[in-house]
């Protein structure tokens, strides 16, 4: 008898699991994720940042990658101390924004680098591909990549 009440409470469960998927599945029409990516974006593809320079946090993520690409430029030269030459942030020009484990921005960065011909010690600004990866629950920010623009 008990070996009846199990397997009939083990259907049970089954059924009611299945009556719990078939209701949620309901309850999402089936062109709603279509629906929200109706204009031609992929999930997990790259987004345009549309107000770059109103954007704070991407500028201070440009700002962050020079920083950091001084910091890792200084650990290699010899002898250190503003040898290899520093960049100096000037704005983030454009901007794309990824969904990944965390979030990757592509940056397009104009800098300048210091003590040059320019005026107040700046040469004329060079820009600048970078790549970041923010993940706000572990308030962490990495550099993955920081390399001069491809010519366009």
């Amino acid at each position: 008898m008990a070996r009846v009440i199990g397997a009939s409470g083990a259907c049970t469960l089954i059924l009611v699991l299945l009556v719990a998927c078939a209701a949620s599945a309901a309850r999402t029409e089936p062109g709603a994720a279509r629906q929200l990516w109706d204009d031609g974006r992929k999930v997990g593809g790259r987004t345009e940042v549309t107000d770059v320079e109103g954007d704070r946090e991407v500028q201070e993520l440009g700002r962050y990658s020079v920083e950091e690409h001084n910091r890792r430029r200084e650990e290699g030269c010899e002898g250190g101390g503003g040898v290899c030459g520093r960049l100096e942030f000037a704005r983030v020009v454009s901007a794309q924004r990824q969904v990944v484990s965390g979030i990757k921005y592509y940056l397009r960065v104009a800098a300048a680098e210091e003590n040059g011909a320019g005026s107040n010690g700046v040469s004329d600004g060079r820009v600048f591909d970078a790549v970041v990866v923010v993940k706000p629950w572990l308030q962490s920010r990495a550099l993955v990549r920081f390399a001069p623009a491809d010519a366009k």
